[in-house]
């Protein structure tokens, strides 16, 4: 380990005396670029993740004057994976440095994977907000490099938080759209009844009961075999539940599917705030009588 260290230290020294030395225009950055990437390695095999993620900076910046770009935003994201390992805030500035560069080339792909990477990096510290800009921003430029299934993994992120804050009529058009999409690709289609099971618990969310039958409806004209799976049962009796304001009957289908069907964190979430709801009007019903 301090044997690497020690090399890595080597390598940065030699690097910036290229630097600060004399040399023909563009080769001296070339040279030093070689030596700092050397550096960052050895820090790197040290698990040294600060002093490597620093060096891949350096790296990148002289990658720039030496006008390589594609190079200078590789270093970018090589420092955002050291970053990882210590500060999520370090790894988010190196990979908004690596999107905006491969813009600027056009390399759309390349610019989308890592504000993919973002939003992921914003997930674990719950700032929901700032992860669905960026899956946003992920999902347009997947689309633009046309890569659908990429951009439709990013855009069931933002609808997936989309509903967590609340933002129920934002998620339910996302949701329906990949359903939309989904429903003429043999790779796909089989996902629309798990795409359109969530808008409807998001319509249920919203507690308008009309727009939940008007929902289904809609959703059994888009897939004609909806209304023969459980995910269509499951919705169309849970909506019965809540038209009739019935909290006990609700906890019975929701367990019966979820015996079926397990519920993941996020659809509990959602039905936990349904049952709130109906316990809020039983409650009010209460103080009227």
């Amino acid at each position: 380990m301090s044997d690497q260290i020690a090399k890595g230290e080597e390598f940065e020294k030699k690097a910036e005396k290229k630097i600060k030395g004399w040399g023909l225009f563009g080769s001296k950055y070339e040279d030093a670029a070689e030596l700092y990437e050397k550096s960052a390695n050895s820090f790197k095999l040290a698990k040294s993740w600060d002093r490597a993620g620093s060096v891949f900076i350096k790296l990148a910046n002289c990658h720039l004057k030496a006008d390589s770009k594609h190079e200078a935003a590789t270093a970018y994201a090589s420092a955002a994976n050291c970053y990882k390992k210590t500060s999520n805030k370090d790894a988010i500035s190196c990979l908004d440095q690596a999107v905006n560069i491969f813009l600027d080339i056009g390399r759309h792909n390349m610019a989308a994977k890592h504000c993919k990477e973002i939003g992921e990096l914003y997930e674990p510290e719950h700032n929901i907000e700032k992860a669905i800009v960026y899956f946003e921003r992920a999902a347009e430029l997947f689309e633009h490099a046309e890569a659908t299934t990429s951009a439709n993994q990013c855009k069931q992120k933002v609808a997936e938080f989309s509903a967590q804050l609340e933002q129920y009529q934002k998620a339910i058009v996302i949701y329906e759209e990949i359903a939309r999409q989904s429903i003429n690709n043999n790779l796909l289609k089989y996902g629309v009844r798990g795409h359109l099971l969530n808008a409807g618990l998001c319509q249920l969310c919203r507690g308008d009961i009309v727009a939940i039958t008007n929902a289904l409806e809609r959703y059994q004209d888009l897939d004609p075999t909806f209304s023969r799976t459980r995910e269509y049962k499951f919705l169309a009796d849970v909506a019965a539940t809540v038209d009739e304001e019935d909290i006990v009957k609700f906890t019975n289908v929701v367990r019966e599917f979820d015996s079926m069907t397990p519920l993941d964190p996020w659809k509990t979430t959602l039905l936990l705030r349904v049952k709130e709801s109906l316990k809020s009007k039983e409650l009010e019903e209460e103080d009227l009588t």
